[in-house]
């Protein structure tokens, strides 16, 4: 006597918009927030860095409709910004050499959701990481520029670290285990020297601001401060654009070939 097994068609069906879910992304910021080593990043760097440059003498000159002081606030917010982002990120290099990934592809969970997620955390955490600097150089009262300025940088800021989320995803996929952040750290810290982010270009010699057009800071540094300073030359819009379809493309190439094993 043989008997016949009924399999329900619908339970075998890929879930809607590939697996993301609400629930999904707000593990993940849990996750994130409950590693100690995230929070100094996202929290405590940034802010540091806020206090330690704030407290130069000279700042309280004009810049554009604020003063240096507000100028050097919105650069310590975007590299503190990208270097939470991009280090949220890098995670997923973590998730490989645990097989944490390999395990989510035996899911129906669709990898291009699996990044958005990612994508989204690394987001929020970059906004932490805005809010604590700018809440820093409110107390501290030494940044001074109108209130639309204030906010409309930060909003721009915020969009600014999508650019290092992606590249922190992109190196996640091809550095393994902790040695993404080795990279990403002393990387982004040269990458903002370079690109104007720390030092006004203004101050660099003419060989220096050449290599500087061309980093991944300088772009996305002029599009943040642009409210303030007034001044958003088209080639620092392409330098964003450029290095941002760049970082996607190399996350998604990276990506690719890691779902493509089983």
């Amino acid at each position: 006597m043989s008997t016949t097994t009924s399999f329900d068609i619908e339970a075998r069906r890929v879930p809607r918009r590939g697996g993301f879910t609400l629930t999904l992304l707000g593990l993940e910021l849990k996750r994130m927030l409950r590693n100690r080593r995230t929070v100094v990043f996202t929290l405590i760097l940034p802010a540091a860095l806020t206090l330690i440059f704030g407290g130069q003498s000279g700042w309280d000159e004009k810049s554009g409709s604020g003063n240096v002081a507000a100028y050097i606030l919105i650069s310590m917010a975007l590299y503190g910004a990208a270097l939470t982002a991009a280090a949220t990120g890098s995670m997923v290099a973590l998730e490989r050499a645990l097989g944490w990934s390999r395990q989510l592809r035996l899911t129906p969970l669709n990898p291009v959701a699996y990044i958005l997620v990612k994508a989204l955390v690394a987001l929020c955490m970059g906004g932490l990481a805005i809010v604590a600097v700018n809440v820093v150089g409110k107390l501290e009262n030494k940044a001074e520029m109108p209130t639309h300025v204030w906010i409309t940088s930060m909003v721009l800021t915020l969009f600014c670290t999508l650019t290092f989320a992606a590249l922190g995803v992109f190196i996640g996929y091809v550095v393994p285990g902790e040695n993404a952040m080795q990279i990403l750290g002393p990387g982004l810290a040269i990458f903002s020297f370079l690109g104007g982010v720390f030092i006004p270009l203004d101050q660099y010699s003419h060989p220096v601001q050449m290599v500087a057009y061309w980093t991944p800071m300088y772009g996305v540094a002029e599009i943040a401060r642009s409210p303030l300073t007034h001044e958003l030359p088209w080639y620092a819009i392409l330098n964003a654009v450029a290095w941002f379809v760049i970082f996607v493309a190399g996350a998604a190439w990276r990506m690719s070939k890691d779902t493509a094993r089983v």
